[in-house]
Parts: structure tokens; C-alpha cells; sequence
């Protein structure tokens, strides 16, 4: 029985490097897990009324019964003004609601994170975690896991260039994994 693993971009653009390391996560994803990139494009900017007035909009209700299904998650950030971008914060607020359904809740996660330049979206990083918290949605520490200079990272096709760079990506999912594991035991 595979284990379901969310990937989930933080980015709307279509050639995002955030998109591009979610496929390559999948496309690493270890034995006895099933990787699945989750769309958060479709998602309109939570409001509140939408649950407390039961006029839900379907992508929410779609998302919210898609992640319900899902075991763990790799959330692939950029960084936007220091933070995490809109649109991620978005889909996490979208998960979380209505208050006391939250589909994160107790959902074994990681952070990656990655940057065109050399901070490697260390703020985003850290910003997601600390949304986490709150979330119930238990985080892996080690290793970290911070792209910089991601522009390089890829070809025309979107496929990691570096071998160097592969084998690290494939650590941090195997570690992941291996964490995963862990957690599911002493459930």
C-alpha cells in the first residue's frame, strides 16, 4: 500500500522553478509512495462567509476532499518579499477552514524552498513552518532543504541539468520518506 504524498507549488506561473522541482519530486518519489502534485490555481482568496453562509465555492470543497484523502505533504515555496507567496497562504488557509476541519491537522510535512539568487527563500522557508505550527501539521527539521540559484538547476525541458543536483533533491525525499515513516509507527 502506497503512502500519498501532496506536492504543492507555490506558484501560479506555468514555468515556475517551484512547479519544475515539484515534477522532479515526483519524478523521485521513493518506493511505496505515491507522489501527486495538487493544483492551487483555481482557488479564489479565502473569505470566511463562504463557509459561515454555506456558499463554499467547488474548488474549495474539491481541494479541501482531495487533501482529506492525502497522508503527508512537500510544500515547494518561492519567496515573495521576504515571505511566502499569496497564493500559497491562500491554500493553506483554504485547508484549514471551516475552523475545526482543518485537513492539515496532525499531516507530516516538509518545506523546500528555492530562489533565482543565493538566499535560497530562506524567509519563505521559515514563514510556511511557522503557519505549520499552528496547523498541527508536524514538520521535518533535517534536512533542510534551501535551492539557491534554482535558474540553473534546469534544462530546456525542465529536467534537472546537475547529477550533483539530483542526488541531493533525492536525499531530501528520502529523508523525508524515511521521517514519514517514522511518524506513521508511533501513530
Amino acid at each position: 500500500m502506497s503512502n500519498r504524498i501532496g506536492i504543492i507549488a507555490g506558484s501560479l506561473r506555468k514555468a515556475s522553478f517551484s512547479k519544475k522541482l515539484a515534477q522532479a519530486v515526483v519524478d523521485l518519489q521513493p518506493e511505496g509512495f505515491e507522489f501527486e502534485i495538487l493544483s492551487i490555481d483555481n482557488l479564489p482568496i479565502y473569505n470566511q462567509d463562504f463557509d459561515d453562509f454555506n456558499e463554499v465555492p467547488e474548488s474549495y470543497t474539491d481541494f479541501r476532499t482531495k487533501l482529506k484523502d492525502i497522508e503527508g505533504f512537500i510544500f515547494i515555496t518561492p519567496e515573495y518579499n521576504r515571505s511566502i507567496p499569496g497564493v500559497l497562504k491562500n491554500a493553506v488557509d483554504v485547508g484549514s477552514r471551516p475552523a475545526g476541519e482543518s485537513v492539515w491537522n496532525n499531516k507530516p510535512a516538509a518545506v523546500f524552498s528555492s530562489s533565482p539568487g543565493n538566499l535560497s527563500a530562506f524567509g519563505a522557508n521559515h514563514h510556511l513552518r511557522q503557519c505549520f505550527v499552528f496547523l498541527n501539521l508536524p514538520t521535518m527539521q533535517q534536512p533542510e532543504v534551501y535551492i539557491a540559484n534554482v535558474a540553473e538547476w534546469f534544462d530546456d525541458d525542465g529536467k534537472i541539468k546537475s547529477e550533483d543536483n539530483k542526488k541531493f533533491l533525492k536525499s531530501a525525499i528520502d529523508a523525508y520518506a524515511e521521517w514519514f515513516n517514522k511518524l506513521k509507527e508511533n501513530k
